[in-house]
């Protein structure tokens, strides 16, 4: 699903899949054993345009406001833009900018960027936002028509702007200057280089002790030079670019030993950016040695291709000069006897005849292997198909005895069995329902190639252990009860995944559960709600959970 977003400055296009957000965002659970790793929004740029602005030339100061988009709506601000000699000043000032880490562990900053009429992307600048999430910039630029849009990074000298758009300069009615629109060519603005899952070592600047101003300012620097280094790790750094690369950790190393002895701040921070920049430099670097050696590896095929080709010219012109040969010979035999012309002609017909019997024959078989292929591949098809239904009929068996023992429903996840709160006597005896239990783990033996897992939930005060006691609880109910203890799998996951809102008693009972997730290859991975074939929704096999 594909929703857009306007205002009078630009058109941004966001490419999501939409889970159970009526907005441009998908929302993905961070998967357990992960450390939080995964960032709270996925969202894919597929085309942007803004409109840009051609400042007027030493015609005094003039204003633009910044309005955020749909991943930080209330962000809002307003810039002073003047074009002088040589030189644009911008001095921004905006609000609103929430912690990064709300966007992934591996956004610790903002940066403001110019985007040309033609679609370069220029970093001219952090946005470090204070305790209030205000943030001021006054920065120059030689470019003189320009759009201005604000990102979320994981490091401040990141040369190509990340996916996560957060605002965007709007055009005001007193704004002075050429309007012209902003077509950022996809080719100009490059996905993925800064793509990749680091340590949430980050999330301490939110869930730690409190710091001081000059202290979260130290340790956000140390957090991007750490994410820039292990960007340019992920793509070949260390191997392409190691004396810049080694420069980069000599540096990080250098700040943190500073920081660990509580030297001077402003050492720190000055020492983090020189690291994380020199890092930058290790990925382009990187990457254009990377372009070198495919270019290489590139022209020395061309090489090999080209003496191919110049090997088989060499024969071509040998089978020339031996039919030239040939005619001549074959001319002073025509010479000679008349006999011999006339049998040349008829075994000249007799070869063409042959060919032609040649052609006929290759043309037939080729058309045989055409449709033999054809034919297996009809029936590989009928066997996929064919196997696919055996799961899916398989699934809906399994779901209906699960249904019969315990609540249960069927979801991405796989199929859920939900032992509630009040199944258990005391923290984590299983009452009245381990009968039930008992009868879904003889349910699920008659059906070998199963992957058991329990996931227990706590909303209270006990947290993971509480969760993890009434999983273990349940996982030795179903072992007892015939299933194989290699097959049954056991987690506390505390309040994560919480079905209601934890401020009502309610809630918190309906979050307090245990979760018996089935899984396998004899079920398959598709919901029986997916299946557009079998007219069921997820409503009526209740297969949606809180993700």
């Amino acid at each position: 699903m594909a929703s857009l977003f306007k205002s009078a400055v630009g058109t941004v296009t966001l490419s999501t899949a939409l889970a159970l957000m009526p907005i441009s965002l998908a929302q993905s659970p961070v998967p357990a054993g992960t450390g939080g790793t995964v960032p709270l929004y996925r969202v894919t740029v597929v085309d942007r345009t803004v409109k840009a602005i051609n400042y007027q030339y030493r015609s005094g100061p003039t204003l633009i406001d910044f309005r955020g988009t749909v991943l930080l709506p209330y962000a809002k601000g307003q810039a002073t833009v003047e074009a002088r000699q040589g030189r644009v000043d911008i001095d921004a000032k905006l609000e609103g900018l929430l912690p990064t880490q709300r966007f992934g562990g591996e956004y610790l900053t903002y940066v403001l960027w110019a985007i040309t009429p033609e679609g370069r992307p220029h970093n001219i600048g952090e946005l470090v936002s204070d305790a209030s999430n205000k943030a001021k910039l006054h920065v120059t630029t030689d470019l003189q028509a320009f759009a201005l849009v604000v990102t979320a990074e994981p490091y401040s000298a990141v040369r190509m702007p990340s996916d996560v758009v957060v605002a965007e300069n709007e055009v005001r009615p007193d704004t002075v200057g050429t309007i012209e629109q902003v077509n950022a060519k996809f080719e100009l603005l490059p996905r993925g280089q800064y793509t990749m899952q680091v340590p949430n070592g980050s999330a301490a600047l939110l869930n730690g002790p409190k710091l001081t101003m000059h202290q979260y300012e130290a340790a956000s620097e140390l957090y991007q030079a750490q994410n820039a280094i292990a960007i340019a790790a992920s793509l070949g750094g260390e191997r392409y670019a190691p004396d810049v690369y080694g420069r980069a950790q000599q540096l990080l190393k250098t700040a943190q030993q500073i920081q660990a002895r509580k030297g001077d701040y402003r050492q720190v921070v000055q020492i983090a950016r020189e690291s994380a920049q020199t890092a930058e430099d290790a990925r382009v670097i990187a990457a254009q040695r990377q372009d070198m050696s495919r270019i290489a590896a590139a022209d020395a095929e061309l090489a090999k291709a080209r003496a191919q080709l110049a090997s088989a010219e060499r024969a071509r012109q040998d089978a020339v000069d031996q039919a030239r040969e040939a005619e001549a010979k074959a001319a002073a035999a025509r010479a000679q006897t008349d006999a011999a012309v006339a049998a040349r002609a008829q075994a000249e017909s007799e070869a063409a005849a042959a060919q032609a019997r040649a052609e006929r024959s290759q043309a037939k078989a080729a058309q045989t292997r055409a449709l033999s292929r054809l034919t297996e591949e009809q029936a590989a098809e009928s066997r996929r198909e064919a196997a696919a239904g055996r799961q899916r009929d398989l699934r809906a068996r399994v779901l209906g005895e699960m249904k019969s023992a315990l609540p249960s429903l069927d979801s991405g996840r796989g199929l859920i069995a939900t032992v509630s709160d009040e199944s258990f006597r005391g923290p984590a005896i299983l009452a009245a329902p381990s009968l039930r239990v008992a009868d879904l783990a003889r349910s699920l033996a008659r059906h070998p190639g199963l992957a058991i897992h329990v996931e227990g939930y706590s909303a209270g005060a006990e947290g993971e252990a509480l969760s993890l006691e009434r999983a273990a609880a349940v996982r030795r109910t179903l072992i007892a009860s015939g299933l194989p203890m290699n097959e049954v799998t056991a987690a506390g996951l505390g309040d994560s995944r919480p079905l209601g809102s934890n401020a009502t008693a309610e809630g918190r009972r309906t979050n307090t559960r245990v979760e018996i997730v089935i899984t396998g290859d004899s079920i398959g991975q598709v919901p029986l709600w997916e299946h557009s074939s079998l007219n069921i929704s997820p409503e009526s096999s209740s297969a949606v959970t809180a993700e």
